[in-house]
């Protein structure tokens, strides 16, 4: 049964003592329409008057009900209350919730139907949600951007080391192409002692031809050719493992991994590639000292972390202007692990200490530094949630050691996944 008739129908019936209440329905802001057991109107408050003329211009504040949606009075009945949004032709929604089985005196039972006009709060929701995708676009090009100013700055290291890779590819590449031409020297006086030896074989009387052969043998010295072929080969093939373990180092250096999971990785062995790459920068100034500790596997970008040691190599190797040494130590504590990277160079001045990781600050002559390398070192590192820490003395040298947890934590890993 719907509820009929106009707004005040049944007020003067409700139960005595019920005045408080009505008192409290017409002095509240929300629109509030109270009805009896079969659904009769007792009593619409003045808010819902006005919402109605609002919503529904000349009609009453029963007219309301009738927004409701087939079922929405069954549903009340069945589960005690039913809510949901309402729009009207004027655009205005209406958030409408009907309580049922209330009881107000003895045995009374009563229906209690709330409406409140949503759209400023619809449409405030809707103007948040929408800077919120504006926001969340920007964050997304934003991390693209860092992303590819990581792999720019990464590329940039490895153009800065460009002549001293290739000089370290060229070397053995050089000494590999001069063993293939005495190899080919070497095959061709083996070839001629063959075909002799072939040629005595098939004549009538092999052994007068012994002397030919031996003769042979030695003016193309043949014995020291089975002796110097191994080691011919040896260091061709050491050659091109060395040519393979550069070009390897790059490529796992310049790997950019967007969107893979940080893996246990083994940082001593990223450690020695990344040496690897920046040694023919160094080796002409500079003597390295390894002091290894046991390192377990660390959760990480290992790609990303030899960049930072990268970096670090680098300015150490920069801040040694004649002869030098750089000292690289390793070790695991208390959950975390560490490299440390020491040098005997100028050292950083204390008023320039604090902002070493800065942004484009570089303490370099122009055109040797972008000043992006420990400012995107430290990027790396408090992405991994971990920690360079610095100490420095000028005319002493400086010492960077990055700490990193063994494991990350547990909401670092699902955020990056």
């Amino acid at each position: 049964m719907s509820a009929q008739g106009n707004d005040r129908q049944g007020e003067h019936t409700a139960p005595s003592g019920d005045g408080d209440i009505h008192w409290a329905f017409r002095t509240t802001e929300n629109a509030v329409i109270l009805l009896d057991g079969e659904r009769r109107i007792l009593h619409a408050n003045p808010s819902a008057r006005a919402l109605a003329e609002r919503a529904l211009p000349g009609q009453g504040a029963g007219e309301l009900l009738a927004l409701l949606p087939a079922g929405a009075w069954d549903q009340a009945r069945d589960s005690g209350r039913w809510a949901g949004e309402v729009t009207v032709p004027s655009g205005i929604v209406l958030e409408i919730v009907v309580r049922n089985g209330l009881g107000m005196g003895d045995g009374v039972a009563l229906h209690l139907v709330t409406f409140d006009d949503v759209s400023q709060r619809n449409a405030r929701q809707a103007e948040l949600q929408q800077r919120h995708d504006e926001l969340q676009a920007a964050h997304h090009r934003l991390a693209g951007a860092q992303e590819q100013l990581l792999q720019s700055e990464k590329m940039a290291s490895i153009g800065l080391l460009a002549a001293g890779v290739a000089h370290e590819i060229n070397n053995p590449i050089g000494y590999v192409h001069s063993n293939l031409g005495t190899l080919h020297e070497y095959i061709g006086a083996l070839f001629a002692l063959i075909e002799a030896q072939d040629a005595a074989l098939q004549s009538a009387d092999p052994a007068a031809a012994r002397e030919d052969v031996r003769a042979q043998r030695e003016r193309l010295d043949i014995d020291f050719i089975l002796g110097d072929l191994p080691k011919l080969l040896a260091e061709s093939r050491e050659g091109i493992e060395r040519v393979t373990k550069i070009v390897q180092d790059l490529k796992e250096f310049s790997y950019l991994g967007r969107g893979d999971p940080m893996r246990p990785s083994d940082l001593h062995k990223g450690l020695e590639s990344t040496l690897n790459i920046v040694w023919n920068d160094l080796k002409y100034k500079v003597r390295v000292e390894k002091h290894y500790g046991e390192l377990p596997l660390v959760e990480c970008h290992l790609s990303e972390i030899n960049q930072v040691l990268m970096c670090l190599l680098i300015n150490a190797g920069q801040s040694i202007d004649n002869r030098g040494t750089i000292d690289i130590a390793t070790g695991a504590e208390d959950g975390e692990a560490w490299i440390s990277i020491a040098d005997s160079g100028c050292g950083i001045p204390p008023e320039a200490l604090p902002r070493i990781f800065d942004p484009f600050y570089t303490s370099k002559p122009i055109g040797r530094g972008t000043g992006l390398g420990l400012a995107i070192a430290y990027r790396i590192v408090s992405k991994h949630h971990g920690r360079i820490e610095v100490a420095s003395e000028v005319g002493v040298g400086s010492t960077f050691r990055v700490v990193l947890p063994v494991v990350q934590p547990v909401a670092a890993d699902a955020q990056d996944q």
